[in-house]
């Protein structure tokens, strides 16, 4: 269910039911690029069904989805045409087009097109955890979680969020995990990791299904190399790639996770056993990688 998470810490003075979260969100339903707009972006069920709740209760957590639609234009169809119209242009006043007609002309030419483009859908994944106070946002990157985060500033009234911070940071935890072999509590130290210089040489070493318990890892350490990805696994049930900027990235499950969980079903079946493993299992994980890392320090929060 997901893959990449960005942490967010919820404003402790928001508070919505599900009921008002919907109604709010309702107004922002996902619509498909018109004729000669060139993306767009709304809300849409996240199981699935056509025309369903936007906000999926998951036990005490919700579940969101926001939907992102652009037309595609390659570079190269785009100065074509405007080379086309150009030449137009001049014929018709024998002069060749200044700078600032040939931009005018350019914005003709994507005009034009957009009628024509392919579109290209992605979408993103949002679970709040109201009592937790978390937002967590599966995304990529921290520009695309942004996106989302701005579209539920702008849906929901009051809604406050800030970055979460570590007393700790990333860089310096890894650090240590490594020089000395001892991870935090919970936690075993997998085989993938990425070392970086912090000098104008930028060089980077990484370690891919290899051992990281060796003299070589500490001796670049050692030289002055930080860690910019380490792979780990929390309690024996999910592992995951923690990133310098506190990123979570290649989420995934361990078979012990799923005991006990009956295979089959139908759809509806089939997500909510995800969902549930998956807020159950993160919900966990998430104040011990916090505590792993000293713990939280506060920061302002942006509404």
């Amino acid at each position: 269910m997901f893959k990449n998470l960005l942490v967010y810490r919820l404003g402790p003075d928001w508070s919505a039911t599900t009921e008002q979260i919907e109604e709010a969100l309702d107004k922002g339903r996902f619509a498909p690029c018109g004729a000669t707009q060139p993306n767009s972006s709304g809300w849409v069920p996240p199981r699935g069904t056509p025309h369903g709740p936007l906000v999926e209760p998951v036990g005490r957590h919700l579940l969101l989805k926001l939907m992102t639609e652009q037309k595609v234009l390659p570079g190269s169809v785009v100065k074509r045409r405007t080379e086309e119209l150009a030449q137009q242009a001049e014929a018709a006043s024998g002069r060749k087009p200044g700078k600032k007609q040939m931009k005018e002309l350019k914005e003709q030419a994507e005009l034009e097109l957009l009628p024509m483009a392919f579109t290209k859908q992605s979408a993103l994944k949002v679970w709040i955890d109201p009592a937790d106070r978390f937002l967590v946002i599966d995304a990529g990157s921290p520009g695309k979680a942004e996106e989302a985060v701005t579209a539920l500033v702008k849906a929901l009234d009051g809604f406050a969020v800030g970055a979460l911070h570590t007393e700790m940071s990333p860089t310096a935890a890894m650090s240590d995990w490594l020089a000395s072999g001892e991870p935090p509590a919970g936690f075993t130290v997998d085989r993938d990791c990425e070392l970086k210089s912090a000098d104008e040489m930028k060089s980077v070493v990484r370690y891919a299904r290899h051992p990281l318990d060796i003299d070589e890892v500490r001796q670049h350490i050692g030289a002055g190399k930080v860690p910019t990805k380490l792979a780990l696994t929390w309690d024996s049930r999910v592992s995951f790639l923690l990133t310098d900027t506190l990123q979570i990235k290649k989420l995934g499950f361990l078979d012990v996770v799923f005991e006990g969980v009956q295979p089959g079903g139908d759809k509806d079946e089939a997500f909510d056993a995800d969902a549930a493993i998956a807020t159950g299992e993160l919900s966990r994980l998430l104040p011990d990688l916090i505590d792993a890392l000293g713990g939280e320090k506060p920061q302002p929060m942006a509404a």
